[in-house]
């Protein structure tokens, strides 16, 4: 798929499965996100790869971490967080380490590991991998991140869950240029 197509026809593909994806093909990802924007070549970003075992480890992260914010949370609760995790073959762990720099601003440092975890869903596509970028609460909770291994200075991006896309992919609604660029 050349890269315009890769970028017209991308869309979130919530529901995945198969096994994760050989070593090349998570290469692929990995070096597209290499490619992001970065000013100051600062390379603002590093990640996680999850799969196999380390998925089941991950549910149950998720599950601690919705325990300890409602200490009474349920069986089927406690299930349904850790469940999370456990909806595709690979996750990768997307995690901005913006730093003070005195001409780059964190800000621009988050935005650069933005754009390369979006270069990864792009190469997934292109590939022909189903992907989506989520966050939520366990994005940002001090159980997850500590556990993780993040330090003071970096967070969570996103977590993309990458798999064989399951069903037929939902239809792009065509959206009009117009409606969002005008000349000033």
């Amino acid at each position: 798929m050349d890269a315009l197509s890769a970028l017209h026809t991308r869309s979130s593909v919530g529901k995945v499965s198969g096994t994760a994806p050989d070593d090349g093909v998570i290469n692929s990802l990995f070096r597209a996100a290499l490619r992001a924007p970065d000013h100051g070549q600062l390379r603002p970003w590093r990640f996680l790869r999850i799969e196999g075992a380390s998925l089941q480890r991950l549910a149950d992260l998720f599950a601690a971490a919705a325990l300890q914010d409602n200490p009474g949370l349920g069986a089927e609760e406690q299930h349904s967080a850790g469940s999370k995790a456990l909806r595709a073959p690979l996750i990768i762990v997307c995690i901005s380490r913006a730093a003070p720099h005195a001409k780059i601003p964190v800000l621009e440092q988050d935005l650069s590991a933005a754009a390369a975890t979006h270069a990864m869903l792009v190469a997934a596509h292109a590939q022909g991998l189903g992907a989506v970028w989520r966050t939520g609460p366990m994005a940002s909770h001090p159980l997850v991140t500590e556990a993780l291994g993040l330090v003071e200075n970096e967070k969570i991006i996103g977590f993309l869950y990458i798999g064989l896309p399951e069903g037929n992919p939902r239809p792009l609604r065509e959206l009009a240029v117009d409606d969002y660029v005008k000349r000033w």
